[in-house]
């Protein structure tokens, strides 16, 4: 039986999903990569035990992690590069997603997880709190702060914060 039956499918299946996540984590394409890249080869190397429960959960706790230790590792905030590279002319980005990118940027990694797992990955409150390792109350009052610290520094995205706003007990 070849120990990483199931895992090749999986990383063809999911892997551009994870990329945008470890992205939006870190912004920055290269960190990114680097990011997705330590992380899937400790999953490689674990991948039966790993593959028996949810894999796809499991890798987003091992990015959002990795993401933090290494931060912690540097002690400084990285210049937002702005999204991947899709083969889209540049010119059609819009200058509220420029401005949310700059904000996004601003935000402690703990914040910008909290934001990441729960608007883009759109999950619940619950699964967020799981996959952080932390409360549902710690998950709320982060998304609160996160979010009032965005509006503070980019108030002109105030209405689309409003509009995207998940319910509390989601």
């Amino acid at each position: 039986m070849d120990r990483y039956e199931g895992f090749r499918e999986f990383l063809r299946a999911r892997q551009m999903a994870l990329m945008r996540t470890s992205f939006l984590l870190c912004g920055d394409a290269h960190q990114a990569e680097e990011m997705l890249q330590s992380v899937l080869v400790k999953v490689a190397g674990n991948w039966r035990g790993i593959a028996r429960d949810n894999p796809e959960a499991y890798v987003r706790r091992a990015l959002v992690n990795e993401h933090i230790s290494w931060w912690r590792r540097q002690r400084r905030i990285f210049a937002f590069t702005g999204p991947p590279r899709t083969g889209r002319d540049p010119g059609d980005e819009s200058v509220s997603r420029i401005v949310l990118w700059q904000a996004l940027a601003r935000l402690t990694p703990r914040q910008r997880a909290v934001l990441v797992l729960r608007f883009y990955e759109d999950l619940s409150v619950q699964e967020a709190a799981d996959l952080l390792g932390c409360s549902p109350g710690t998950v709320k009052s982060q998304t609160s702060h996160a979010l009032g610290r965005l509006r503070a520094l980019a108030p002109e995205l105030a209405d689309l914060m409003d509009d995207s706003a998940p319910q509390e007990a989601k």
